[in-house]
């Protein structure tokens, strides 16, 4: 059986029944944090000049605004308003962001369609489950070698997550997913610009896209991953891939559910994280000044550091790939905020000064296994001599296992909700996310998402 068919047949069989209690719970917090970000991220220049080069009117919410589209466009720039501020979830199976390249085309589609809650979650634990356990196959070479995996890999949970609220056959959810495999893009070298959650956005419509193609009977290779030019072949090469890992894995355990989804406590690059962790804990356990602080060295995995040695930031969204930066900022506010990376933050001189006295460099076996590529550690040589040091393994929220406070998540989608929608709007989107699975039609988490003009930045402030 060819593997499109053999992993459709997975997605199609899998019914909200069949999910465990925690797989259900765990995605609610994934479409919460989503969500959160997603509003905050609206306002942001990279959604909000996507949806000015658009036009035409749909059923389709813009989340955040007054305004409607077609399910395809909104998909689109929902899906870069979710990765604009980088303060999505993560996963690291994926090696990326599992969330942002699913929910946006999930409620795009389900303004249009209606669907049931239940529906919605097993569509999203269906998608989220296929790009992870696709990545086991293929990852960490794509990520390596230059490909955005987010967007390489995610595109096939798009694809089968609307394929499934769809309620298309596991024929059609097959050619749904090799249709999306022509479709997969994103490059790492566009880190750090505007087109970084335009891939998010770019990924969430085409897999969307695909699901309604195969919905109307467009046809596409039944061997499109495993063909010697398939996706297989084309993305990772002979050699740098393993699609025996793949179908085997399939919900043992679901991927949403162990090692679990990464929620964000900052909003920059996930792979800054365990050093601002790290940071935080030094500045708050001896109450660190700048004034006093001479020299700071910070050790990540090689991995990580390759796209986050930025140690002379040019733009916002530069700052948010530079460790340099991220630490100056844990310093200087004992926090890293939205608030950081707006406007011209990245050129204060006071976190510039500080910057410059931050050394960034690849950690070696001796300071932690070769397994481990989420770790960090921090050294701060205060005026005078005096070294102080800290290690993290891994950043909190990383795994199910070390999962943040429900109180940690509510405050994290209220501050960032709150930036594109008034308090009483927040709360009902949050008390509606919470008993989604209950809800005969989501459309009521959308229509409380529909801010009012006011709390939306003019157009007019961004400038192509």
């Amino acid at each position: 059986m060819p593997f499109a068919l053999e992993l459709a047949e997975r997605v199609y069989t899998l019914r909200y029944d069949d999910l465990p209690p925690e797989a259900v719970s765990w995605a609610k917090i994934g479409i919460l944090d989503t969500v959160g970000v997603t509003l905050a991220g609206s306002n942001d220049p990279s959604a909000m000049i996507v949806a000015g080069v658009l036009s035409g009117a749909g059923p389709s919410l813009l989340l955040g605004a007054n305004k409607r589209t077609g399910p395809l466009d909104a998909a689109l720039v929902n899906g870069t308003a979710s990765h604009a501020l980088d303060f999505d979830d993560c996963s690291n199976t994926l090696g990326g962001h599992p969330s942002a390249p699913i929910l946006p085309a999930l409620f795009a589609l389900a303004d249009e369609t209606g669907a049931s809650g239940r529906d919605f979650i097993a569509a999203y634990v269906a998608g989220f489950e296929t790009e992870c356990k696709i990545s086991m196959g293929v990852n960490f070479y794509q990520y390596t070698r230059g490909w955005h995996p987010t967007t390489t890999i995610g595109v096939f949970g798009a694809a089968a997550a609307c394929a499934k609220l769809l309620k298309l056959d596991a024929q059609r959810t097959a050619t749904a997913l090799s249709i999306a495999a022509s479709l997969a893009s994103g490059i790492k070298s566009n880190f750090g610009t505007y087109v970084k959650p335009l891939h998010i956005g770019h990924c969430a419509r085409n897999g969307l896209f695909a699901a309604l193609l195969a919905r109307d009977d467009y046809t596409a290779s039944p061997v499109a991953f495993e063909h010697k030019q398939g996706y297989f072949e084309v993305f990772n090469g002979a050699g740098n891939y393993d699609a025996g890992k793949i179908l085997p894995a399939w919900g043992k355990p679901f991927d949403i559910v162990k090692p679990g989804i990464a929620i964000k406590q900052y909003p920059c690059c996930g792979s800054t994280h365990p050093a601002i962790d790290a940071m935080l804990g030094l500045v708050r356990e001896h109450d660190l000044k700048p004034d006093a602080v001479e020299r700071i060295q910070s050790w990540t995995h090689t991995r990580r550091l390759e796209h986050t040695n930025r140690p002379d930031p040019q733009s916002t969204k530069d700052a948010k790939f530079s460790v340099q930066y991220c630490l100056a900022r844990a310093l200087l506010d004992r926090k890293v905020a939205i608030e950081h990376f707006e406007g011209d933050a990245y050129k204060d001189p006071r976190v510039r000064a500080v910057t410059e006295k931050v050394q960034a460099a690849p950690y070696t076996t001796e300071q932690f296994p070769a397994e481990n590529h989420f770790g960090a550690e921090i050294k701060v040589t205060l005026r005078g001599g005096t070294v102080l040091g800290m290690k993290v393994d891994q950043p909190a929220g990383r795994t199910s296992a070390n999962p943040l406070p429900q109180e940690r998540l509510k405050e994290k989608f209220e501050n960032c909700a709150n930036r594109a929608l008034a308090p009483d709007r927040t709360a009902a989107v949050y008390s509606a996310i919470m008993e989604l699975e209950k809800l005969s039609d989501v459309r009521v988490v959308n229509n409380a998402m529909a801010a009012e003009a006011s709390m939306h930045r003019p157009a007019t402030a961004v400038k192509a």
